[in-house]
């Protein structure tokens, strides 16, 4: 399992070191989880949360919330949501036959070393814009190679937007005439096999409601990343408080057997200043 030791400085602080790593590293000093500065990159589930236009909204069914004949307060709830809602995980298995399941990616793929690659300039240029190879090595000629076996987040600016559909998605329109009017950025399907065979990356994650840009009609992306075991982050919440690179990604969806996706609650911790 490959953590970077920011990483297991902070799984220490959480306990759970003894599962994820030698007994040296349970006597850390977990201080650096207790310094760190917290970003969540979630956007919260409700009446507002963003699906795909042929999909049904998000619900959350009150079921109880009163006082009960024994005289204490009974709250529960029920919730009806697709896997492919709000902020959440694409599994390989999503656009890849016999690719693993929401429930068999290994935790190894869904926490480490984060870097923030921001295409802000291009997008508000183009909204059907695909990152290129060429906008992922000028970052690297200005902040350093992207190591191997990072979590790369694809900041395209388009998580302020959110929940606003027209301004997100391009369009407000649902059902099949909605896919078709879709415009929004993504990965550019070359983009995307570079950073699997240059740089081994563990996840892909991006701020619009596709890895794919709207206009996409074979989503080829998807097929470049999940094919090759690279779960996928869609509908990120805003990016800008992260730097460009130093911090850690903890990435935990909800453990659904089968599924080709899920909800996903996604942190960076961000390390204090030498």
């Amino acid at each position: 399992m490959r953590l970077t030791s920011t990483t297991r400085t902070l799984i220490a602080g959480l306990g759970l070191i003894t599962s994820l790593g030698c007994a040296s590293d349970r006597s850390r000093d977990p201080i650096a989880w207790e310094q760190s500065r917290m970003v969540d990159l979630t956007h919260s589930f409700g009446l507002d949360t963003i699906v795909w236009p042929t999909e049904q909204d998000f619900k959350l069914i009150v079921q109880h919330a009163e006082i009960t004949p024994g005289g204490y307060y009974y709250a529960s709830n029920r919730v009806e949501m697709p896997e492919h809602g709000g902020t959440h995980i694409d599994a390989p298995i999503h656009f890849s036959k016999g690719k693993q399941t929401l429930d068999q990616i290994p935790i190894e793929r869904l926490i480490g070393a984060g870097v923030r690659i921001d295409i802000i300039e291009q997008c508000a240029r183009e909204r059907d814009y695909r990152v290129t190879t060429s906008d992922l090595e000028r970052w690297e000629a200005e902040h350093g190679r992207i190591q191997d076996h990072a979590i790369v987040l694809l900041n395209t600016g388009y998580a302020r937007f959110w929940p606003g559909l027209k301004d997100y998605l391009g369009t407000d329109v649902r059902g099949q005439d909605g896919v078709r009017e879709l415009h929004f950025p993504g990965l550019h399907p070359e983009a995307a096999a570079w950073l699997v065979r240059e740089r081994r990356v563990k996840a892909v994650g991006i701020d619009t409601a596709s890895i794919d840009f709207g206009q996409s009609t074979k989503f080829e992306t998807h097929v470049a990343l999940l094919s090759q075991n690279v779960p996928v982050f869609e509908n990120l919440s805003i990016l800008d408080d992260l730097p460009a690179r130093g911090f850690e990604v903890i990435a935990l969806p909800m453990k659904i057997a089968g599924g080709t996706g899920g909800p996903l609650r996604i942190i960076a911790v961000v390390p204090p200043s030498p």
